[in-house]
């Protein structure tokens, strides 16, 4: 009874292993897969060799203007390097002030505003305030303007100070009558400073073209290459998928070790154990493979429209839907689109984009959260710029020339995510 229960326990764990391992491997982009393999294979001698056939030249998209994989620049200098680079434009000679000034580079957050009171600053660097202030002004010299700033009035304080016709009462308003700029009071701000209502209102628009956080704008992610999963294109008058070599890494046992004969039962059982390792990946990269393959095929079926006419045809999809489709739990779904993507005639789209939340009729059909957002876009673009469309109005115009029927606070919820004000703050001219 207990040799079964061990035997059991034992089975038991194995299966969830190999488990573990399958789900982890279902997640791995292919770039990802290889370097785990590579890993194994760096401890597993029976591996000869990983074969992927990565060749970047082989993948270079023919409908798209996006950038050929294998042309990204694989270094990009940071924030903190690019405004260290411009230091030798202020002729700083004194080595001790220049190592001030860095410290101060390196004490900004990602925003690019200082991270760290003025008094720490000197104690940190052994020196004076007047030192680090001094240090300090040299930073927010450095290009974009607003870099070093102490917070949201001294970043916008810097910036508007680069255009023409600054006035010294902006700082008075930036730090008393912050309230008036955000509510775009033009009255109030003519009949409290010297400043005509025309100028007032060409002073908040200036003000609206500063950045509030100017270190993003040196901020550059770390690269990575884009590698899509599989190709889906258009032959003989049928859409097909073909997945790229790489997608399904082969791995090749080393010769040396098929007829390998070892007296010694730990070396014979080490072997084995490294045969079943090889045999469990090969496994997981079937079960991935497979995965992938029956998803992206109910996808290529659920989103036809979008193949064959553009984007503006794309359909509302959910997790759930391709899960029950093919008898899958929504987190396996999940987990095999993750970070994966395929070659289209529109260009290199992740998967992660064919999910879709949408507005659907009682028919079952339905029209895509991405579309109405585009169609909302438009109509404000073209827009009466006197007369600008209120969210009622663009409620209106779906149902009546698009038969699109949501609510207006749907219209408003897609309006902020879009980043479009609202029609009084849109309006322009009498």
């Amino acid at each position: 009874m207990e040799q079964r229960l061990i035997l059991k326990q034992s089975l038991q764990w194995k299966m969830n292993q190999s488990l573990i391992q399958s789900i982890n491997i279902l997640q791995l982009t292919s770039s990802q897969l290889m370097e785990y393999l590579k890993e194994i294979a760096n401890e597993n001698p029976l591996i000869e060799e990983v074969e992927s056939d990565m060749d970047w030249e082989q993948f270079r998209p023919e409908h798209s203007n996006m950038q050929a994989i294998g042309e990204i620049n694989p270094y990009e200098k940071t924030m903190y390097d690019q405004l260290k680079g411009q230091i030798f434009m202020l002729t700083i000679r004194d080595d001790k002030l220049k190592a001030i000034i860095e410290f101060g580079i390196d004490s900004l957050n990602e925003d690019g505003y200082l991270d760290i009171d003025l008094k720490e600053w000197a104690e940190a660097c052994e020196t004076t305030l007047e030192t680090v202030e001094y240090a300090l002004s040299k930073i927010q010299s450095l290009e974009p303007a607003g870099i070093g700033a102490r917070n949201l009035q001294e970043c916008i304080l810097l910036q508007i100070k680069q255009f023409s016709g600054y006035k010294p009462f902006v700082e008075d308003l930036l730090t008393q009558h912050l309230e008036l700029i955000a509510e775009g009071d033009v009255d109030s701000i003519s009949a409290s400073y010297p400043i005509s209502a025309e100028e007032a209102a060409d002073l908040l628009e200036h003000i609206r073209l500063c950045h509030p956080k100017p270190g993003q704008l040196l901020t550059v992610l770390e690269p990575e290459y884009i590698i899509p999963e599989a190709s889906i294109y258009k032959a003989e008058g049928e859409w097909k998928v073909s997945f790229y070599k790489w997608s399904a890494p082969k791995i090749t046992l080393n010769p040396m070790y098929e007829n390998f004969k070892d007296p010694e039962k730990e070396a014979a059982d080490y072997l084995k154990e490294k045969y079943k390792e090889i045999d469990s990946l090969k496994q997981a990269i079937v079960y991935r493979g497979n995965t992938l393959e029956r998803v992206i095929r109910i996808i290529l079926e659920k989103q036809a429209l979008f193949f064959e006419h553009g984007s503006y045809m794309i359909q509302p999809l959910t997790l759930r839907e391709i899960a029950e489709e093919l008898n899958l739990h929504t987190s396996t779904v999940s987990r095999a689109i993750s970070q994966k993507y395929i070659q289209t005639v529109q260009g290199v789209i992740p998967l992660k984009f064919f999910l879709q939340s949408g507005v659907r009729t009682e028919d079952g059909n339905g029209t895509a959260s991405y579309v109405i957002k585009k169609l909302i876009q438009e109509m404000i673009l073209y827009e009466d710029k006197k007369r600008p469309l209120s969210d009622e109005g663009v409620k209106k115009k779906l149902k009546d020339e698009f038969d699109i029927d949501i609510a207006r606070r749907t219209v408003m919820k897609y309006r902020d995510q879009l980043g479009i004000p609202s029609s009084v703050k849109r309006r322009k001219g009498g």
